[in-house]
């Protein structure tokens, strides 16, 4: 398996951290020298391993901020697709 290239470029914050030290972090992260992108997942405490997370695009973490601030957004999402 490749080697995963990234490099944390920013860090934002700390969500929470579990009892064996790994926090669960929002980053900027450049995966594969690519532009950083926001990311969230968890990280052992020397950021040598990673769990499984969600990378959003600029965008995204604006449409997340507004859903989470309870704001309308543009409905682009059909709703018969919605649970």
């Amino acid at each position: 398996m490749a080697e995963l290239k990234f490099e944390i470029t920013q860090h934002l914050g700390v969500l929470s951290e579990n009892a064996r030290g790994w926090t669960k972090e929002l980053n900027m992260v450049s995966w594969s020298e690519h532009e950083p992108k926001y990311d969230i997942r968890e990280w052992s405490p020397d950021h040598t391993r990673m769990g499984k997370g969600v990378t959003l695009s600029e965008e995204e973490i604006n449409a997340l901020r507004a859903l989470l601030n309870g704001e309308e957004l543009e409905d682009d999402v059909d709703d018969s697709m919605m649970v």
